[in-house]
């Protein structure tokens, strides 16, 4: 018996339960769309009986939250003209919040005739796809969010699943999943660590690829995504326990119980393509329902995709429908899961509707407009591999930016390499000539020595080369460009010379990233130690290779990234919130190792390798968010990128000014035994170091 349906409403898209039954709304370009209810493996199929443009709609009297669904449509399958209808195929909502099921790989997800791409697919995919939930209203959130500014915020990068796997005071059935992620270890290792915001690697729900699965992988980093509202289910405790639909308010209680201990969230977002793949992958959602609204196609051959990801389709930010899917997952995951920000993947992607990256998009038009999505933490990658694709510092005002040329610059100096010290120093203090010039701040500026993709830090200081072998791609895959250095051999080794001067390289990144204007970014792990065994692309390795080792984590390390990080947040000093040019460019200054400023010929030396940095805290400072002036201590940075000790002649700052040594990163706990200096004394600085330095006036 075909259920009841009435007319319903066009907004909001996706399943929204109410009084006495669920509102169903679609966007599809098709004669007809089912409504495909699931009792188990029982599907009753009901035709969408109202259509509004190209949104289909209807009320179902006594359909509610826990109700599994999906669609199919009606119409022509034309690929030649952009056209993939399939009544075969089982569809997810766009705008399912909730997702239960896994893709079996096989011809049966296909849209079409295997051996015949142009001819549709007979085979029903529907015991090979995962269905859509209806979820019920959002609950009460019990802690108010955090509201970090910018300058204050210091972002660590995580894997749900990675983070909490191994962790030895969780209960296995919470081990790689939300709630493991708001247990009391944890959170207490954050909050201890001293950052401000966990950066979560994609939680959207995704899908593997089938290449992958055939060689018994994954898809471990989630750069896959098949439901942007949709909390990945693989994550979720309560799913794991046999409970449907749960992720959802895991997910909620996690960002809860984040926010209750002074942590934003801020989600990794992949709005640049889906899991449907090029013009032969697999029909899950998108294709099947509008495919040229929701992907870039070929204009003078819409049956391929436009490809600016590398991954085989690019959304369609150009046009409606596809806009309107990326904003309203924003603002949902804003107001109604609770997050507090997003970094958009490949984020040049979104900014193409001619072909070329437009500042003046419309996708960065509606975002500027959008009351609620205006306020988050906007943080790009900016780049992607389409045509004019390195697009770092052209993003708009309200936009931070990873910052590449901080990381491709700061792995060299501290590799030795010449020529870079008056990059060094730029980007030390925010990058003025990438993001000065158009009006923004140094907190545009999102600085990073290490990411989830490639080397984590101890790799960087341990690698020469790449070894991504359990990866099956006989190690073809990943950047060969890692701007690594091995610090003498290759990989693990028991030469105590070689494993000191890790650690050192390691305190240095450290102690450079946690110093420098702009809002650092530390890999979750970093702190620890964390190795993948030289692995810069574990994007498949769902194992030991890619979860933290709890039971065997660098103890020194940790505690000196402690303090290095409380520095940051005790000291408004570093956390500039203007850049330091014009008239207030002497609360700054450069000198030489042997106490004089430095020059221009200086800083184009390219053997020079050395520099003292004078940050002043009380002349000119910044204001807090009443006004009130951000007075802080002087300091004074000396620099070694040397392989050998320099002495530095302390230079002259302020009268009867002297200096008590905070962080020296030569030695292994960062603590320095050297006493109190003054102008004109000198300070030895061991080979490949910094020296940090507090100002006391008398």
């Amino acid at each position: 018996m075909t259920p009841r349906t009435l007319p319903g409403k066009p907004y909001p898209l996706g399943a929204t339960p109410g009084e006495g039954g669920t509102n169903f709304a679609v966007a599809a370009a098709a004669d007809g769309v089912l409504l495909c209810l699931f009792d188990g493996n029982t599907e009753t199929q009901v035709p969408l009986p109202e259509r509004d443009g190209e949104v289909w709609h209807g009320f179902l009297p006594g359909v509610g939250p826990g109700q599994a669904y999906g669609y199919r449509t009606t119409g022509p399958y034309r690929p030649r003209d952009g056209v993939r209808c399939n009544p075969a195929k089982l569809l997810l909502d766009p705008y399912a919040r909730a997702i239960e099921g896994e893709v079996r790989p096989g011809a049966e997800v296909l849209g079409y005739a295997v051996g015949d791409p142009e001819a549709p697919s007979t085979l029903d995919s529907a015991g090979h796809v995962p269905r859509s939930l209806v979820v019920p209203a959002a609950h009460d959130w019990r802690h108010p969010r955090p509201r970090r500014s910018y300058p204050d915020t210091i972002i660590y990068e995580v894997h749900v699943k990675g983070f909490t796997q191994t962790h030895p005071a969780l209960p296995e059935d919470i081990r790689g999943t939300y709630a493991g992620l708001a247990h009391d270890a944890v959170v207490e290792h954050l909050v201890d660590l001293g950052v401000t915001a966990v950066e979560l690697l994609p939680v959207h729900h995704f899908v593997p690829e089938a290449f992958l699965v055939d060689r018994g992988l994954t898809n471990y980093w989630g750069y896959n995504t098949i439901g942007f509202f949709a909390p990945h289910a693989g994550y979720s405790a309560a799913v794991r326990a046999g409970r449907p639909g749960g992720q959802v308010a895991e997910f909620r209680s996690m960002v809860d119980t984040l926010h209750g201990a002074g942590l934003e969230v801020i989600l990794d977002v992949v709005f640049n393509h889906t899991a449907e793949g090029n013009h032969l992958g697999p029909t899950l959602c998108h294709r099947g329902l509008h495919n040229a609204a929701y992907y870039r196609l070929v204009p003078d051959d819409p049956r391929y995709y436009f490809d600016t990801t590398g991954v085989g389709n690019s959304l369609n930010a150009d046009n409606p429908f596809s806009l309107r899917l990326i904003m309203d997952s924003l603002r949902y995951w804003l107001t109604e899961m609770g997050v507090d920000g997003f970094r958009f993947d490949l984020a040049p992607t979104l900014a193409r509707e001619d072909g070329g990256f437009d500042r003046m998009a419309a996708f960065f038009d509606l975002v500027f407009q959008d009351p609620v999505i205006s306020r988050a933490k906007l943080i790009a990658e900016p780049w992607d591999v389409g045509p004019d694709g390195y697009d770092l510092g052209r993003f708009p005002a309200q936009w931070s930016e990873w910052n590449g040329s901080y990381r491709d610059v700061m792995r060299d100096f501290w590799r030795s390499r010449d020529g870079l010290l008056d990059d060094f120093a730029r980007r030390l203090c925010g990058s003025s000539d990438l993001f000065g010039n158009s009006g923004r701040r140094p907190t545009a500026s999102v600085n990073l020595i290490t990411v989830h993709d490639g080397f984590t830090l101890t790799d960087l200081v341990s690698y020469n080369e790449k070894h991504n072998e359990a990866n099956g791609e006989s190690n073809r895959d990943g950047n060969p460009d890692n701007r690594s250095w091995n610090c003498g051999a290759e990989g693990p080794t028991t030469d105590t010379a070689v494993l000191d001067l890790r650690a050192r390289q390691r305190r240095a990144f450290l102690t450079t990233l946690m110093l420098s204007f702009g809002v650092p970014l530390l890999l979750g792990g970093d702190e620890l130690g964390r190795t993948q065994r030289g692995n810069n692309n574990a994007y498949c390795q769902d194992n030991a290779i890619s979860w933290f080792d709890w039971a065997d984590t660098d103890k020194q390390l940790l505690e000196f990234t402690r303090r290095l990080i409380a520095l940051r947040r005790e000291h408004p000093v570093f956390r500039r919130r203007r850049f330091l040019t014009g008239v207030a460019a002497e609360e700054l200054q450069w000198f030489t190792p042997s106490g004089t400023r430095m020059t221009v010929a200086d800083w184009d030396d390219p053997g020079s390798r050395a520099v003292a940095l004078y940050l002043d805290g009380a002349d000119d400072p910044d204001r807090a968010e009443d006004g009130t002036p951000l007075f802080d201590d002087d300091f004074l940075i000396l620099v070694n990128g040397w392989w050998e000790q320099l002495a530095f002649a302390i230079p002259p700052t302020r009268a009867g000014q002297s200096w008590v040594p905070v962080i020296d990163t030569y030695e292994p706990t960062g603590l320095s035994v050297a006493p109190p200096v003054v102008a004109g004394e000198h300070l030895t600085v061991r080979s490949r170091s910094l020296f940090v330095l507090r100002g006391l006036t008398t």
